[in-house]
């Protein structure tokens, strides 16, 4: 029988496992609950995909990362591997397809979003899936403590109903105390295993900056470290800005952000990934799932507004475990302006309903339809049409997900869709009088069943292959056809999409828990003040004060930071020197002690410092060396 290292080196050709993975495999190969904690590129998909492999049936995966679940996909079936996703915007037909293919088991893994778990096309699948593990990724997103609260993973524990005796393993880079407490809750886990890797990272350098000029101190960052990197911004406006001034400057230079197609954000990355750019200048749409190991520097241009995605965004660099910078930019106008921003990002009730009003006027959707039904959504133009601040707007829309009246997907695919729009004696008159449109009528009509009565899925590259012609040449037929008068063409859509949980009403009896959202506010607060608090310090090793937020209290200083580096280039002053001096004396006085055992003693003191003192020391008759060169006192 096969051990978790024979699949580990079979199918992913490693010959040993990272730090606490195999810990993990086991628990979760031994039927328990397990929540993992492993940092950013720590190896997390190993966790559930090696125990996977091991059992007969599949891993249900539940990620809301659409990139992600892709990416992964297509990287198992490389493999050899079966593995399907599920996410919002799929067509019905397709999601059964996929689910046929589970039930029969056909399927390794499936990877679903959250929203997806609640459907009643899945969960009628359910009784007939054999999943042998739920594997959860970005648990921390089921917390309202967290950074990240999403409101659907509240439901993911719904799904353990129809697998009873089937191990849940939940797993994030970053959760305080807190937080891992609250995923054990919600998730209905019992006497779960909990593994946490430190959150310390030895080769990775944090430094904070209070700079006024932030371009000109990130084109001198950059110009210091050799190697790719990314450069982190608050606003898709500014990505564009900063690239094109290191452009300027001579620095292989992308953006990158969402609003961006998603065929350009896919090239960008993939030129990023093979070093043909060297810097990716990004909002924090960048970066999630993507494994490039020899990130050598992450600036941030602008403070994040909590630790956990400082961590999260800050840990993208050195994954290979070699040298590598984290460099935060700040100052004191750019606090005063986020302490300021939260009462946008937490609008009150009336802003929230003007919200949505403008919504549903900006979508000519009438009151009591629309629930399940995706529009094209460019929050940019609909907060220009209305003349609406773009943080309040982002903020309420934000509020109505987790409220479960809207969703906005950043993007999701919708395939084109066709109907004819013309009786039959009609049609045989248009392609007499037009044959150079007559192949691709024949094509729709042989090739898509019910498209004369019902607009279906129709596919370019499909047809395409028929007609031996290229996509958007089909394309361009299929629009003449509409400006014809012949079919109805909607042209397939890879777009933010906006859509409507419930159906909608009058924005007057919307209902929203402002008592959640109040709560919602002190804590985004909290973290704001930690995140403050972490820029301004000047005394506490950077490691230290970041690992201690998330419940590591005994971490010893990095030697790396900037604190630290400062505080070793710093003379002794007296009161360090008189306490050096009273440790040395008291543990002389126990014992004569060599010099490098003293060392091991004082293991917060620099080696440099206790020479000096010992030297002045000895000059002042206080210590001297016995016959065997050990260390006494006077």
């Amino acid at each position: 029988m096969s051990t978790p290292a024979d699949i580990l080196r079979q199918y992913w050709g490693y010959s040993q496992f990272r730090p606490l993975q195999e810990d993990i495999v086991n628990s979760v190969l031994s039927g328990q609950d397990t929540l993992a904690l492993l940092p950013t590129g720590g190896g997390k998909s190993i966790c559930f995909q090696v125990p996977a492999m091991m059992k007969p049936g599949l891993c249900l995966v539940v990620t809301p990362l659409i990139a992600l679940m892709k990416d992964q996909v297509a990287n198992l079936k490389k493999k050899g591997i079966a593995a399907y996703c599920i996410y919002s915007g799929m067509l019905y037909k397709d999601v059964e397809r996929v689910m046929e293919a589970a039930r029969r088991g056909g399927c390794k893994f499936l990877y679903i979003s959250p929203e997806r778990l609640q459907s009643k096309l899945f969960q009628t699948y359910c009784d007939g899936l054999p999943v042998n593990l739920i594997a959860v990724d970005e648990a921390h997103c089921i917390s309202q403590w967290g950074y990240d609260f999403r409101p659907a993973y509240l439901k993911i524990a719904d799904i353990r109903s129809f697998f009873p005796e089937i191990p849940v393993l939940a797993l994030t880079a970053s959760a305080t105390p807190k937080v891992q407490t609250d995923i054990c809750d919600k998730l209905l886990m019992k006497d779960a295993g909990v593994f946490t890797k430190s959150f310390a990272r030895a080769n990775l350098s944090y430094s904070v900056l209070e700079e006024t000029t932030k371009v000109d101190k990130v084109k001198h960052i950059l110009d210091r470290v050799p190697g790719c990197g990314i450069v982190y911004c608050r606003n898709r406006k500014r990505t564009r800005e900063i690239a094109t001034l290191l452009q300027l400057e001579g620095i292989s230079a992308g953006y990158y952000h969402a609003g961006l197609p998603q065929a350009e954000r896919a090239a960008r990355q993939e030129a990023w990934i093979n070093n043909d750019i060297r810097i990716m200048v990004c909002t924090n749409a960048f970066g999630m799932g993507i494994d490039k190991p020899d990130v050598r520097i992450v600036v941030h241009y602008d403070i994040p507004d909590s630790l956990e995605a400082y961590y999260q965004e800050a840990g993208r660099a050195g994954r290979d475990e070699q040298k590598a910078y984290a460099v935060m930019l700040y100052n004191e106008a750019e606090l005063t302006d986020m302490h300021a921003r939260i009462a946008l990002q937490f609008p009150s009730l009336e802003q929230i309903r003007e919200v949505y009003q403008c919504v549903v006027n900006y979508l000519q959707v009438p009151v009591g339809s629309a629930e399940g039904v995706y529009f094209d959504f460019d929050i940019n133009d609909f907060a220009r049409t209305f003349q609406l601040n773009l943080t309040t707007v982002y903020s309420a829309i934000r509020l109505l997900e987790q409220e479960e009246v809207l969703q906005l997907s950043e993007s999701v695919f919708l395939p084109s869709r066709v109907e004819f729009v013309t009786n039959k004696e009609s049609l045989y008159a248009f392609e007499s009088a037009y044959p150079a449109l007559e192949e691709i009528i024949k094509v729709l009509l042989r090739t898509y069943e019910g498209i004369f009565d019902n607009a279906v899925p129709v596919y370019e590259r499909q047809i395409g292959r028929i007609m031996l012609m290229e996509d958007d040449d089909i394309a361009a037929l299929l629009h003449q056809l509409h400006q014809y008068g012949i079919i109805h063409y909607h042209a397939r859509r890879d777009e933010p999409q906006l859509c409507f949980l419930q159906e909608r009403v009058s924005a007057s009896l919307l209902r929203i828990n402002m008592a959640r959202i109040d709560m919602l506010k002190k804590i985004y607060t909290d973290r704001l003040t930690a995140m403050f608090a972490y820029a301004r310090n000047t005394d506490t090793c950077r490691t230290q004060q970041l690992v201690a937020y998330f419940g590591e209290k005994k971490a010893a200083p990095c030697g790396v930071c900037d604190i630290c580096l400062k505080k070793k280039s710093a003379p002794l002053d007296t009161a360090a020197f008189k306490r050096i001096s009273d440790n040395v004396i008291a543990l002389l006085k126990q014992q004569p002690l060599l010099f490098p055992e003293l060392q091991t003693k004082l293991p917060d003191v620099r080696k440099s410092d206790l020479m000096a003192v010992l030297q002045f020391m000895n000059e002042e008759g206080l210590v001297e060396r016995d016959d065997s060169g050990r260390l006494k006192s006077s």
